[in-house]
């Protein structure tokens, strides 16, 4: 029968050992049926379960602590999922996220199983995927079976194809009915203040804005709502406080965007509840699919896009490492390649990496900018692709610019206090030819 309504220790039954299942993304990730289906790990084996931005620890991963029974893999990482892959309880799948519904659908991944969080059915027979649609849609195609777990919490959002129909369901849980998990967004930093200033420089009346997440990318935000800049569009991959504070503020419109305008578009939102609150049945706010979102040749269409995001390495060549610190991995590529590569094919458009100049580590202060990547850095965006980058001492666009220029640009960009032993390296391992000027 479509749509039966069961318990969730029934819905738990169903799954065999060796099963794929899929727990969707970030705020669509179920909880009641993930407890019921700890409570079977004694009898299951080999479960694989696909997932992305845990908000929330997972049962069963907690419960199953020799994992003998389930093992998790990771679109990206949440802080949880980062703990868990220290523990080697969580795996990441290398990606663009933009193309994830095709792996779906090229691939025929396997998926036994599709379990999501969902609004209440809507008078129209569809469960909302509430801020989140990713590609939800994808693994429902993919699915054998499909169960919905209601949350009355879930704020509703609008979208093209943001949802699931009854016709489509297997089984319908009701849920717990929780507030939905937040993303604590700190205040911006000193640091993140004086980056945040200077790219809020390069914004114009009109720009088309992809923020990512962290600090600084929120601080561009923030100190938008000091200056006269209005008429502002966002295409984005996550939807963030910073954006939702801009939005509030009336600064966007989206009234010169090409492509959907005087919508807010974005793909998922993660913050706090003023920011679910503003997409709760708001028909400014466009939620769509993560293909969309964030291919760059849907990106470019908007004029003026930019894109600013966060880095944590970067080397003398323009090599920027956003995900890894060494070996051990930390977040992941998400869409930050893609619009990188989006902004700058947009008319007017740019891309900011950011970072700060240092950092701290066992107590030593170190250098983000370094000549050469940490040993088993992954690179995140090529220093083919990198234009602007930017921390506290400074900006540098290194599109056009040879080996060299790249290297003095950034060592400009450097703390001052390793800038010599950078200089020195760079001079040495001939990144900068001796006698060689840029006046």
């Amino acid at each position: 029968m479509s749509g039966a309504t069961i318990s969730p220790e029934e819905a738990a039954g169903l799954v065999k050992s060796g099963m794929w299942l899929d727990y969707g993304a970030a705020l669509c990730q179920p909880d009641a049926f993930d407890k019921a289906l700890a409570a079977r790990k004694d009898e299951l084996t080999n479960v694989k379960i696909r997932s992305c931005l845990s908000m929330r620890p997972r049962a069963v991963i907690e419960d199953d602590a020799e994992g003998k029974s389930f093992h998790m893999f990771s679109w990206h990482f949440s802080g949880y999922d980062r703990r868990k892959h220290d523990e080697g309880r969580c795996n990441y799948v290398p990606l663009n996220l933009g193309e994830v519904p095709d792996y779906y659908r090229r691939f025929l991944y396997p998926v036994d199983i599709v379990i999501l969080k969902t609004c209440p059915m809507d008078e129209g027979g569809y469960f909302n995927f509430g801020p989140t649609n990713l590609w939800q849609r994808a693994a429902v195609e993919r699915a054998k079976t499909v169960i919905v777990e209601i949350n009355r919490e879930l704020p509703y959002a609008f979208g093209k194809e943001n949802g699931v129909h009854l016709r489509e369901v297997d089984f319908v849980i009701d849920g717990d009915h929780q507030p939905c998990a937040e993303l604590p967004n700190p205040d911006p930093s000193e640091i993140d203040s004086m980056v945040a200033r200077r790219i809020a420089e390069e914004i114009e009346d009109g720009t088309c804005l992809q923020i990512g997440i962290g600090g600084m990318p929120n601080a561009v935000c923030c100190l938008l709502l000091e200056t006269g800049v209005k008429d502002l569009g966002i295409h984005t991959e996550m939807l963030t406080d910073g954006i939702g504070l801009l939005y509030r503020s009336g600064r966007v419109t989206g009234s010169r965007k090409t492509l959907d305008p005087g919508k807010v578009t974005y793909t998922f939102a993660l913050g706090s509840h003023s920011l679910y609150a503003t997409t709760n049945r708001n028909p400014d706010m466009y939620c769509h699919q993560v293909d969309y979102t964030n291919s760059p040749h849907v990106i470019m269409q908007n004029e003026k896009a930019v894109s600013i995001n966060n880095t944590t390495q970067i080397d003398l060549q323009g090599q920027a490492a956003s995900e890894t610190d060494g070996q051990r991995h930390l977040s992941g590529t998400g869409g930050q390649l893609q619009f990188v590569r989006g902004a700058y094919a947009s008319k007017g458009g740019k891309s900011f990496i950011c970072l700060a100049s240092t950092y701290e580590k066992h107590g030593e202060r170190k250098s983000r900018i370094v000549f050469s990547l940490t040993a088993g850095n992954i690179v995140t965006t090529p220093r083919s692709d990198v234009m602007y980058v930017v921390t506290e001492y400074g900006m540098v666009n290194l599109k056009g610019r040879s080996v060299a220029e790249r290297a003095k640009g950034l060592i400009g960009l450097a703390h001052p206090d390793f800038r010599e032993e950078l200089e020195r390296q760079a001079y040495e391992h001939r990144l900068i030819p001796r006698g060689v000027s840029f006046a």
